[in-house]
C-alpha cells in the first residue's frame, strides 16, 4: 500500500490521485522530471509528457550527454562489458569512483580472463586518476597513473600523443609512466577502455574516443562506457524508440522536439515556462535541483524519500518491491530483474496510470 502526503501532511491515496490530476491537467507546460525508474515508469512518463503536451527530461542528462554528444558528434568505438571481458588483454580505466557506478566492475572484467589467457598472461589493468588508494584491491595487480580530476584531462592527452608517437612535456618520472602505459596500450591484442561519464566532460570523452581510435590504427581497441545513474541508459534507450530522441524533448507542438536547453528541467522549472513538475525518482530518492518553491510539484519517490513540499506519492523501487525491466550493465540490454524484496507499493507505472484515469474526470481549474 502506497503513503501520500501533502505539504509534509498525510491525504489519502485517492484525494492524491485527484490533486495530482488536477495540478496537471490545469498546466499549461508541465515537465515530467526525474524519470528514475525502470523501462515501464519511463515509457508511462513519456506517454504522460505526450498527452499533456509537456517535456521530459532525466535527472542524470548532463551525465548522459557527455557521452551521447561525443557520439553525435565525433562517433564513438563501444562495446558490451560481456564481449571486453571474454576478449580484452588490455583494460584502461579512466577517471575517479568508477567501482561506485559499476560495483561488480572487477567482478566482471578483471578477475575472470580469456579463455586463451594462461597463467603466466593475466589480464593488464591500467588505471588512469584513481582516487587515493581506490586501486588497491586485494587479488588484482592495477598499474596506475596518478591524475587529479582537475588534471586528468591533460594525463590523457599526454598518454595519447605518446601512443601517436608525438613529444609531451612533463617530468621524467611522469613522462617515464605515461610511455609505459602507452606501450601496453600499443600491444593490446584487443583492449577496452572503461569510463563513467559522470566522472568526466564531453570534451575529455571526445579526447578519449580519439585514442581508441587511433589504437585501432594498428590494433584493436574499443570502448565500454558505464551509464550515469537512476536508470539513464534505459531511458534514453526508452526515448529513443518511443520518440527517436533521447530525453530533454517537449511535445508543445503536438509532436516531439528534442532541445537539450530548450527542454532542460531546471531551466525550465526556474525561468518559469513549466507551471508544474512531476518528479520521480524510484531508485534511491534524489531530489530535483532547481530552486523556486512555489511551483505545484508532485513527486514519486520510495519510502523514506518523502517530500516536504507539494504532493508526495510513494512508489517501490524497481527490482525490489516490484519485478522491473531495466537495461543490464553487464550486456548492455534489457532484462527482468525480479524483485528482491516483493511488496504491495505501487510502481512509477502503476501510479501514473491511476493519475491519468482521472484526467477524464470533471477537474476543475
Amino acid at each position: 500500500m502506497s503513503n501520500a502526503t501533502l505539504d509534509g501532511a498525510p491525504i489519502a491515496l485517492e484525494d492524491a490521485y485527484q490533486h495530482a490530476a488536477r495540478i496537471l491537467a490545469c498546466a499549461k507546460f508541465p515537465v515530467v522530471a526525474g524519470l528514475g525508474s525502470d523501462a515501464a515508469g519511463v515509457r508511462a512518463a513519456i506517454l504522460l509528457a505526450e498527452r499533456l503536451r509537456g517535456a521530459y527530461d532525466h535527472l542524470a542528462c548532463d551525465d548522459i550527454f557527455a557521452d551521447l554528444d561525443v557520439t553525435r558528434s565525433f562517433g564513438m568505438f563501444v562495446t558490451t562489458p560481456n564481449e571486453a571481458r571474454v576478449r580484452s588483454d588490455v583494460v584502461l580505466l579512466i577517471g575517479p569512483g568508477l567501482t561506485q557506478h559499476w560495483p561488480a566492475l572487477f567482478e566482471r572484467l578483471a578477475l575472470d580472463r580469456p579463455a586463451y589467457f594462461n597463467k603466466d598472461a593475466p589480464r593488464k589493468l591500467i588505471w588512469l586518476g584513481p582516487k587515493r588508494n581506490e586501486a588497491k584491491i586485494e587479488g588484482i595487480d592495477i598499474e596506475t597513473l596518478a591524475a587529479t580530476p582537475q588534471n586528468l584531462p591533460f594525463v590523457l592527452g599526454a598518454l595519447r600523443a605518446r601512443v601517436g608517437g608525438r613529444p609531451i612535456n612533463l617530468d621524467g618520472a611522469t613522462a617515464k609512466k605515461v610511455e609505459s602505459c602507452a606501450q601496453a596500450l600499443k600491444a593490446a591484442r584487443f583492449g577496452a577502455v572503461v569510463w563513467a561519464a559522470a566522472a568526466l566532460d564531453g570534451l575529455t570523452v571526445e579526447m578519449l574516443q580519439g585514442l581508441v581510435t587511433e589504437l585501432n590504427a594498428t590494433t584493436r581497441f574499443t570502448g565500454t562506457p558505464i551509464g550515469a545513474r537512476s536508470g539513464a541508459s534505459g531511458a534514453v534507450q526508452v526515448s529513443g524508440w518511443m520518440t527517436g530522441f533521447p530525453p530533454r524533448t517537449g511535445f508543445g507542438r503536438g509532436y516531439p522536439e528534442h532541445d537539450p536547453w530548450r527542454f532542460d528541467a531546471r531551466r525550465l522549472v526556474d525561468s518559469g515556462e513549466a507551471d508544474a513538475a512531476l518528479w520521480i525518482s524510484a531508485y534511491d530518492g534524489e531530489a530535483p535541483s532547481w530552486t523556486r518553491e512555489d511551483l505545484p510539484l508532485i513527486t514519486l519517490a520510495p519510502k523514506g524519500a518523502g517530500a516536504k513540499r507539494g504532493l508526495y506519492i510513494e512508489v517501490g523501487r524497481p527490482g525490489e518491491t516490484h519485478d522491473a525491466v531495466e537495461l543490464a550493465q553487464e550486456t548492455s540490454s534489457f532484462v527482468l530483474r525480479r524483485a528482491t524484496a516483493p511488496a504491495d507499493t505501487p510502481s512509477v507505472a502503476d501510479v501514473i496510470r491511476e493519475i491519468g484515469a482521472r484526467f477524464s474526470e470533471d477537474v476543475p481549474c
